[in-house]
């Protein structure tokens, strides 16, 4: 059987993210069982280029999505931003994470920024991150 969630950590630091079960039944809800996730860390260079490339922006950022397909996609996700702008949402780090891997998902889903996405989004976090320890 082909795995539908891969996880790729491409920086020099100690392993970072969510429990592989739980982000697994996210993409499956989200995205569906059939659509096949990587989800990559990068560095701040990295995700700085990618930024630069893809979105004109010139700066790195926590969460960038990428289509490859109908049923294939890969989140490329900044553990340093993600870590400095934790503190801006008041946050605990694994729930910030999670947010941003829902969100990039629901990006994935061809879903823009909006009323739609951010009714999406609280019922997600509720659904996956309001546990005590997230």
């Amino acid at each position: 059987m082909e795995e539908k969630l891969e996880i790729i950590n491409k920086t020099r630091e100690k392993a970072f993210g969510l429990p592989f079960s739980l982000l697994s039944m996210m993409k499956d809800e989200i995205l569906g069982k059939n659509y096949i996730l990587s989800i990559a860390y990068v560095s701040e260079k990295t995700s700085k280029e990618l930024n630069t490339l893809y979105r004109n922006k010139n700066k790195s950022t926590n969460v960038l999505s990428f289509s490859l397909s109908k049923k294939e996609g890969e989140l490329v996700i900044c553990p340093k931003v993600v870590i400095r702008e934790r503190k801006n949402f008041d946050r605990k780090l694994p729930n910030f994470l999670g947010f941003l891997i829902i969100h990039g998902m629901l990006h994935l889903k061809g879903l823009d920024h909006g009323d739609k996405m951010e009714k999406l989004e609280e019922i997600f976090e509720k659904k996956y991150l309001s546990h005590t320890k997230f």
